[in-house]
């Protein structure tokens, strides 16, 4: 293990970080996503300093491949939006670049210090250092660096995957007032990683279970849905009902969060959520994770409704048990037909909406139809003469490998992000 000093305001040496190589923390480097590679290796080239943090490192050292893989640097928003063409930066408070790709985003932050600004915002750039102890919990704020192996520990969080235990960096008096998720999160580190909560934390969580009711519903809405999708909903929902915070997240489920029926329905959600993980079957979609939540909690009064009233009824008895949620209207009709077409009923014609594409990235300007087209070969012949002359006028890329026969570069890229750059 190595150690990494810094020097204080008084010229004195102090230790900050342990150091653990590739062979002290044993993390799969081929569990990691190519491009979060590409990104940091990007970065550092520019200068900055680069690294995977947050839950992709815990799993990465517990042996799970990571949903999403988060960067942290010290380079500014602005500084990563000119050196990706395929930066995005979004937030007030504080800014975050998401790097967007076609089947993922990859959310890069900036190092924080934790000191107030002179308008009140909290979140102003700092060191690496400073931006460890902004870390929620311990078992969160490790930093990775894939191009040399080593895994940077400024929090003693080694010590607590050791231990299997979960500890809060910020003191408990404040975290929890400051962002009351973090309740949350600390039950659902726990469920999915084995580890035990601290029990400073556990009387925390029982003191300020209250804060969560001035949680916005968008933000309560997006938990839910990483539980459902976590594979581990049973266990999460029964802590959560425990410490009695699942009644600020979905207050009608929680009065039936025990039944047996409800217990099973979870289980084999959460059983073909692993399966998906795991790539041995289809990915669960959100209607269907809707549908293990509420299935045998829908019941019908009338045995004589309409195919029309009975999908309306159904989908205002769904809307009743998952509120405050506020999933789509679309993901809550397909999950009333689904329940619906699995207990037999007919569905009425179309009463699944289509969904709106979403587009991530900006789409071309469309051309104006009053405006005179060229014909196909004279605009193409204009075309292609004009990139020539473009071409001309730049010159080949600096450090560009030279073309062969039909124009292919000797490398061939391995990603979508180096096949922009290459």
């Amino acid at each position: 293990m190595l150690i990494r000093y810094k020097q204080d305001e008084h010229g004195k040496t102090l230790p900050i970080a342990n150091i653990y190589t590739q062979f002290e923390h044993k993390i799969p480097n081929h569990l990691i996503d190519r491009d979060a590679l590409w990104a940091i290796r990007k970065l550092q080239n520019s200068g900055a300093e680069a690294y995977l943090v947050g839950g992709a490192v815990r799993d990465l050292l517990l042996g799970n491949t990571p949903k999403d893989f988060d960067l942290a640097t010290s380079a500014s928003p602005r500084q990563i939006q000119r050196l990706f063409w395929n930066a995005r930066i979004i937030g007030k408070r504080f800014k975050l670049v998401h790097l967007v790709f076609k089947d993922k985003v990859l959310e890069v932050s900036t190092f924080r210090s934790g000191e107030e600004a002179m308008e009140g915002n909290n979140n102003v750039f700092g060191s690496i250092d400073q931006d460890a102890k902004r870390r929620d919990f311990s078992v969160n704020s490790l930093y990775y660096d894939p191009t040399n192996g080593q895994l940077l520990d400024f929090n003693n969080a080694m010590e607590d995957f050791k231990k299997k235990r979960i500890s809060s960096i910020i003191p408990l008096d404040v975290t929890f007032n400051e962002d009351p998720v973090r309740m949350i999160r600390a039950i659902k580190y726990a469920s999915t990683t084995g580890f035990a909560l601290r029990w400073s934390i556990r009387v925390a969580i029982r003191k300020h279970s209250g804060e969560l009711s001035r949680v916005s519903t968008s933000r309560l809405t997006e938990e839910v849905n990483k539980i459902l999708a976590s594979g581990h909903s049973v266990k999460i929902f029964n802590e959560l009902n425990r410490y009695k915070l699942l009644v600020f997240l979905l207050p009608a489920f929680s009065i039936y969060c025990n039944f047996p029926q409800v217990q099973k329905s979870l289980e084999d959600l959460d059983a073909k959520v692993m399966l998906a993980k795991q790539g041995k079957s289809n990915e669960v979609e959100l209607a269907d994770m809707i549908k293990a939540l509420v299935d045998p909690l829908v019941i019908f009064a009338d045995d004589h409704m309409s195919p029309d009233e009975r999908f309306k009824e159904t989908f205002r008895q769904i809307k009743v048990l998952i509120s405050p949620m506020t999933p789509s209207n679309y993901d809550i009709e397909l999950a009333s037909e689904r329940l619906l077409s699995e207990r037999g009923f007919k569905t009425p014609r179309n009463c699944v909406r289509m969904r709106r594409p979403v587009n991530r990235v900006p789409q071309r300007r469309k051309p104006n139809p009053n405006q005179k087209r060229k014909g196909r070969t004279e605009g193409a012949g204009e075309a292609q003469a004009g990139s020539r002359r473009r071409n001309n006028r730049r010159g080949p890329k600096k450090g560009a490998p030279a073309p062969k026969g039909g124009g292919d570069n000797t490398e061939q890229p391995k990603t979508s992000a180096e096949a922009h750059d290459l």
